[in-house]
């Protein structure tokens, strides 16, 4: 593993990495219609599914191979602890731009690449937000910190063998996407 460990303290490497991932995984969501406002908006009205068939799909594909490449070494898991209010607050902040926006931080720049204005122009709002946020860190921050949990994963919460949580998991995601297409959602 010297060839990981070295790409790992590599900043640039990662860097190169992040990017071409990032545009990788831009144009899969470009390939798979969920940079369009109009499917978007339609998933927020819960009239078109396709966003939600994209990203569960993705969730499993993802689960299996992290899995597979933490069973060989490749990678590390690490569950974060975390708080019911920062939730909330971000939810909200999230769900609210979403909403207005039309486009979430994944799909606005994958939106403005195709050459669509509004998502061009929203990933300025996205900025303004962040910067706003992060001037106004400390006084959300008794807020954010309130009602904090603990890092447990799902296997250790369910008390169940890693893959039994994953083929239980998989296995109910797959019933949902064949249930969406069956009713033609």
């Amino acid at each position: 593993m010297p060839i990981l460990t070295s790409l790992h303290r590599n900043e640039n490497a990662q860097i190169v990495l992040g990017l071409l991932f990032g545009i990788c995984f831009g144009f899969l969501l470009q390939k798979g219609g969920v940079t369009d406002y109009n499917i978007i908006e339609s998933q927020l009205l819960l009239t078109n599914f396709t966003v939600m068939k994209v990203m569960l799909s993705a969730v499993m594909v993802g689960t299996i191979g992290f899995h597979i490449l933490k069973h060989f070494g490749y990678v590390r898991s690490h569950a974060a602890e975390g708080t019911v209010g920062s939730n909330i607050i971000g939810g909200l902040i999230f769900g609210i731009g979403f909403a207005l926006l039309g486009y979430c931080p994944g799909t606005a720049p994958g939106a403005a690449a195709t050459g669509a204005v509004d998502a061009l122009i929203g990933m300025g709002g996205l900025l303004i937000g962040a910067g706003i946020f992060a001037t106004f860190y400390t006084r959300f921050k008794p807020i954010l910190m309130k009602w904090e949990f603990p890092s447990v994963t799902v296997p250790e919460l369910l008390r169940l063998n890693v893959w039994t949580t994953i083929i239980l998991m998989e296995g109910g995601m797959t019933v949902f996407l064949l249930a969406l297409e069956h009713y033609g959602l």
